[in-house]
């Protein structure tokens, strides 16, 4: 008989493994070499941009602004000595060539705070690095008056602190998912060399597709974030495929078969693979619908390590495997010389599946009630940025911001209306502006100081207002709202274009713009995945199961979400503070990747049934038959993904922190509720009716595994 593409390749590779591995390992090599030579091409402030914010951003680009960064240093201490030692402090901070503009701006009440104001004299985009060095001299004031408090806050000095925390936690993670990614397979497989050859293929694919991502960003910018969502992926999926082909080859090699056994593997493990992938980068595509630049690049670097992990599995894998051949066993741990390897079934799930399948109503009733009841708290789901209370006050910038808050309230809060004009220095934009800035301290919602920035040709000038609240609350929420609909149109909306910006603006656009977007997301994953698996098992209850199913693993894990994070529960075993939202961008987010993760399983335990189902096994044994062979797979698989989310879980920041939890939590519940009860529990229900296939769709190819000849 033919054999299928899958099959084809592995063949291939298998008799020209030099060549295979050769050609794999030059590919990785030129992505990684070629994407450090491009560097990559970061997206700009505007393009991170939505709705209003992203024409307030795009104007200021297109006039050529630089407006300097702002920085700020609080000094408290004895009212008595802090004159003499506010000026001590500015003589220092003058002599930096970084700092201009140095000013002592506000004395508190009490007399024990000064706020001391200065721009960054660099450039805007470098702000990060122009601050270092003046935030060793703060620190060096610090040291040498121990009795005051001398701390600098601002947009870049947090970048930098924040960045460093950020970057760190990450590292350690990403550092950390390794060895635990290794152990779980050592278990799994109970070989050094079955566990390792996973891993390696997945950081390999990993390596190339950050390479190719740098490439790509030179017509699609990406994301800072880019390479962590590419190493969750990658790992995620990668390994992901490299167990179910290596589990399928050792499968086939202990029912006899030997040299046969790769291409058996190959011919049906691989064409799940191959099928899985195409549901994953379906599923990554809807983020290119999100209407946010962010998501579009976080989109087009998934789809890339999908591809790099579904190329690396079909091709340089089998070539290895059949290099290997019966020497991928050797180097057995003791527990796997003790325990043996000859049962195709676990245990544990043997035990789980009787009652399952001899009771399907029952166990349907059952999960689907427990999957609700977790989906609930999701009704009241509420979203929102974080804010600078939410971020760790470790970072010592946000200690800064606190204390500068709470003796300056509302002065570290700025909020940007952007006026774009012919000539801003007209009479009427300048009594315009003039108004702007009276009627919004009228509201008692924006403060002093009012500043006002004019680009060099006159023609966009950026006034700057200070937000009272946190800019999350409901008075900074409420400032925005009258600035934008009522103030603005009536003063320079009147005579020029206007648009406001600011990381509140930001944050109520982004939000905005999510909450728009996220059906036409949903509809697309949705519909692409419906197709594809309608032409791949030729079956339409099948899609529309998996959808559902899908869909309840989705639900349950924005239901823990809210229940956790939202509603406040667990905040001491998890270390955070609730501040009663989930962030923006999760729902979005976690939909995707789960859409995907969860369709990984779903294909590869249904290939294994409909493979038994098309040699003449009934439904309901192939079902028995399928889940008992693919259980211990999948939950090798699962362990692995839930082991690494677990890790993002235990990191500082809370959107890390929410979505470590929610990707955790669902393929837990996917791989064993899902996937161990409700999936064989109602293909049990279903019997024959799950291959149903409505004549008019006759003409659909037929997709199945081919035998080894």
């Amino acid at each position: 008989m033919q054999l299928n593409i899958t099959a084809r390749a592995a063949r291939w590779s298998a008799a020209h493994w030099k060549t295979a591995t050769a050609l794999w390992l030059a590919f990785v090599a030129a992505a990684v070499l070629l994407g450090g030579m491009a560097g990559k091409k970061q997206l700009s402030n505007a393009e991170s941009s939505n709705g209003e914010t992203a024409r307030a951003e795009t104007i200021l680009a297109q006039a050529g602004f630089k407006t300097p960064d702002g920085e700020s240093v609080i000094v408290q201490g004895d009212p008595r000595a802090l004159p003499v030692e506010v000026q001590r402090v500015l003589t220092r901070l003058r002599a930096q060539p970084q700092v201009s503009h140095l000013h002592r701006t506000a004395v508190s009440k009490d007399g024990k705070s000064a706020l001391l104001e200065f721009d960054l004299t660099g450039n805007p985009d470098d702000g990060d690095t122009e601050v270092g060095p003046v935030l060793k001299t703060v620190a060096n004031l610090q040291a040498r008056a121990p009795t005051f408090t001398i701390a600098e806050f601002g947009g870049s000095s947090l970048d930098r602190e924040g960045n460093e925390k950020v970057s760190g936690n990450l590292s350690r993670a990403e550092l950390t998912s390794l060895p635990v990614t290794f152990v779980i397979l050592l278990l799994a497989f109970g070989a050094f060399i079955a566990a390792g050859l996973p891993v390696l293929l997945a950081m390999s694919a990993v390596f190339a597709a950050i390479g190719l991502d740098a490439l790509s960003s030179h017509i699609w910018h990406t994301s800072d974030v880019a390479s962590s969502v590419i190493l969750l992926i990658g790992m995620a999926v990668g390994v992901d495929y490299s167990l179910f082909y290596v589990k399928r080859e050792r499968e086939e090699r202990r029912r006899g078969h030997g040299a046969d056994a790769l291409i058996r593997a190959a011919s049906t493990s691989g064409m799940a693979v191959l099928v899985s992938g195409g549901t994953v980068m379906i599923a990554m595509a809807g983020m290119l619908l999100s209407g946010s630049r962010d998501f579009t690049a976080l989109g087009i670097a998934s789809m890339l390590v999908t591809a790099a992990a579904v190329v690396g599995s079909l091709t340089v894998l089998p070539a290895l495997l059949g290099r290997l051949g019966n020497r991928m066993n050797r180097r057995q741990t003791v527990i796997q010389r003790l325990k043996g390897d000859h049962r195709e079934s676990s245990r544990l799930w043997d035990a789980i599946l009787r009652p399952v399948l001899r009771h399907p109503w029952l166990a349907t009733g059952a999960s689907v009630w427990a999957l609700v009841v977790l989906a609930l708290p999701a009704l009241s789901i509420h979203t929102g940025m974080p804010g600078m209370a939410d971020l760790p006050k470790s970072i010592p910038a946000v200690a800064a911001y606190d204390r500068i808050d709470r003796a300056f309230p509302g002065t570290q809060i700025p909020i940007d209306v952007v006026v774009k004009a012919k000539d801003v220095d007209a009479p009427p934009v300048r009594s315009a502006i003039s108004a702007l800035r009276a009627k919004a301290i009228a509201t008692k919602l924006m403060d002093e100081p009012v500043t006002v920035d004019v680009n060099p040709s006159r023609t966009v000038a950026d006034v700057t207002l200070q937000l009272r609240g946190n800019g999350e609350d409901a008075r900074s929420l409420q400032a925005l709202q009258l600035l934008r609909h009522t103030i603005v149109p009536v003063t320079v909306g009147r005579v020029a274009e206007a648009a406001v910006t600011g990381d509140t603006a930001g944050n109520v656009d982004f939000d905005t713009t999510m909450k728009h977007r996220f059906p036409y997301v949903f509809a697309f994953v949705l519909g692409l995945a419906f197709l594809l698996l309608l032409v791949t098992f030729r079956s339409i209850v099948i899609p529309l199961t998996a959808i559902v199913l899908n869909l309840l693993s989705v639900g349950a894990a924005y239901g823990v979400l809210v229940w956790i994070f939202q509603q406040g529960h667990l905040q001491g075993l998890l270390g955070f503070h609730s501040n009663g939202a989930i962030v923006t961008w999760l729902p979005l987010f976690l939909f995707a990747i789960l859409f995907a993760l969860s369709m990984d399983y779903h294909v590869f335990i249904v290939s294994r049934i409909k493979e038994l189902v098309d040699r003449g096994m009934s439904t309901g044994d192939a079902v028995s038959a399928g889940i008992r062979t693919t259980a211990g797979t999948v939950t090798s698989a699962a362990a692995v993904m839930v082991g690494v989310f677990a890790l993002f879980a235990s990191l500082d920041t809370l959107d890390l922190k929410q979505m470590g939890v929610g990707l955790a939590v669902a393929v837990l519940l996917d791989a064993t509720l899902i996937r161990g009860v409700l999936l064989p529990a109602t293909m049990k229900l279903l019997g024959n009716a799950n291959w149903y296939l409505p004549r008019v769709l006759g003409f659909l190819p037929v997709l199945r595994p081919a035998e080894a000849s």
